[in-house]
């Protein structure tokens, strides 16, 4: 049986998924964004944590490893980014732009996630990724066009909220299932 910490990195990305759509809602009219930089690092620190052991380790089967360690690295270094230029009152751009690229990553692991039939629920577990990556493909375009715009940033937030409850779904099947699955499991230092 291998060992894994799936659960772990989705209630990272709801909770990070989560404080962006807040963020864009009501953050940024805030005249002081800084308190927002504390949320978007922590969740910034897991993601890349978290991605990298996935990675270097693989301690899941087959492809999982690249659809969801390397986009979770990629989707933490941003948070990260975000929440150190957060803290220092610097323009949110070239993160977004750097944003641009995680997402178009994270658009094509879901839709590869969806036509492989990957996990057992591809369809919502695909959906999660290219909202998520959505999120990072117009991040760039809404801050130099439309975060001025209170209509385009409900819409926006709401994508964003979407795409939280999507990964929020997904966390509760898997949380569930793990929690049975490895119920019984015993470490190799502890059999006798």
């Amino acid at each position: 049986m291998f060992i894994d910490y799936l659960t772990l990195i989705m209630i990272n990305l709801v909770g990070g998924t989560a404080l962006l759509a807040y963020y864009i809602f009501k953050g940024m009219d805030d005249k002081d964004q800084r308190p927002y930089a504390a949320g978007f690092g922590i969740v910034g620190l897991l993601g890349v944590i978290l991605g990298l052991m996935l990675s270097f380790t693989w301690p899941l089967p087959g492809s999982y490893n690249i659809g969801y360690g390397e986009t979770t690295t990629l989707f933490g270094a941003v948070f990260l980014a975000a929440g150190i230029a957060l803290s220092q009152n610097w323009d949110l751009m070239p993160v977004a732009i750097y944003g641009f690229f995680a997402g178009v990553d994270a658009v094509l692991v879901g839709t590869r996630i969806i036509s492989l039939g990957l996990t057992q629920e591809p369809l919502i577990a695909g959906v999660g990724f290219i909202l998520a990556g959505l999120g990072g493909v117009f991040a760039a375009p809404f801050l130099a066009f439309f975060k001025k715009y209170r209509l385009f940033r409900i819409i926006a937030a709401v994508v964003v909220l979407a795409g939280a409850l999507v990964w929020a779904i997904t966390f509760y099947n898997a949380l569930w299932g793990h929690l049975a699955s490895f119920a019984t499991w015993v470490p190799t230092t502890m059999v006798k």
